[in-house]
């Protein structure tokens, strides 16, 4: 742990040679009220209402030697989340059993033998490093979709790239989805960035062995930039793809005014949602063919090798 001075006025009973404060003196303040108690052993060196920073110090305290924030706890502390985690999540050593007698409230402990190295070097308080922090979220993921979302999120926002993510998974000997990851790495680092465009990347463009698209693609115009989420440049087409959340019913009128922008400046578009990227998946690539052929496209698609009918014979 590093000097008391670095841990946002929390102290462990522990430190109390450290920190030249006997622990009945520790005992004695909180008892007048000038210190609180924060965690079994653990206090803040002052009253009042403990910020943030000081109760994750107070967590690491009692969690012992070598504790670090990982996962949700470090997501917070990474930018990959905007609030903080309801629950602070710690990983100890694997030899260490911190709640052995019990769980600890407000806290759960992971254990694992490879803390030493995901820890970052320098962030206080300690925390995994933001590649391993997601790989940790990966591994607790329900779905794919929600791991993919931790990528997205950790590139999206600048906080690390793909291949660092990629580094840090081959020193893992166990990964959920491997395989499916280092591929979602590679459509991330082309511009994939939200669990829709990997989904319209995987299920309709690929599959169906269509061009491919420029992802985020940036239009210069006098208002200012906009991005087209995929651009098929030489013919014309753009597909934009929208989930409920990001486009609320009542928002719905910016997209019918970007689509209108768009077929001034010449470009055709496609909007496809969560179903057309499901169960619709070979619909919808037959509206982008049957569009990109109308424009240029010359090349055939073929069919995805799902045991439906073959929509594919209906292009024109």
């Amino acid at each position: 742990m590093p000097g008391l001075e670095h841990q946002a006025d929390a102290i462990a009973r522990c430190q109390s040679k450290e920190s030249g404060i006997a622990p009945h003196t520790m005992r004695n303040k909180v008892r007048s009220g000038r210190w609180q108690r924060l965690q079994w052993g653990v206090y803040a060196a002052f009253s009042g209402d403990p910020v943030r920073e000081t109760v994750l110090w107070a967590a690491l305290l009692r969690a012992g030697p070598d504790a670090v924030l990982s996962h949700q706890t470090a997501a917070e502390r990474h930018g990959l989340i905007d609030e903080p985690s309801p629950v602070i999540t710690i990983t100890v050593p694997a030899a260490r059993h911190p709640a052995r007698k019990g769980t600890i409230p407000g806290i759960v402990i992971h254990r694992s033998d490879a803390i030493l190295r995901t820890r970052h070097p320098a962030m206080l308080p300690p925390c995994t490093r933001v590649e391993d922090t997601v790989l940790d979220l990966i591994q607790a993921a329900r779905t794919f979709d929600d791991a993919y979302t931790w990528i997205c999120r950790a590139v999206g926002r600048r906080r690390t790239t793909a291949e660092r993510i990629r580094r840090a998974m081959d020193n893992r000997k166990k990964m959920r989805w491997r395989k499916e990851i280092v591929l979602a790495l590679g459509d991330v680092e082309g511009g994939a960035l939200s669990v829709l465009e990997q989904r319209y990347v995987r299920r309709v463009e690929r599959p169906h062995g269509l061009p491919t698209a420029r992802r985020q693609a940036r239009i210069r115009q006098r208002s200012g930039n906009r991005y087209l989420d995929n651009l098929y440049e030489a013919y014309g087409v753009c597909v934009e793809l929208d989930g409920t959340a990001a486009h609320p019913e009542d928002e719905q009128w910016r997209d019918k005014r970007r689509d209108n922008v768009n077929t001034v400046s010449g470009l055709v578009t496609l909007r496809f949602g969560f179903p057309e990227l499901g169960d619709h998946r070979c619909a919808s690539a037959i509206q982008v063919a049957t569009l990109l052929r109308a424009h240029g496209w010359t090349a055939s698609p073929h069919p995805c090798g799902r045991p439906t009918r073959n929509l594919l014979d209906d292009i024109p």
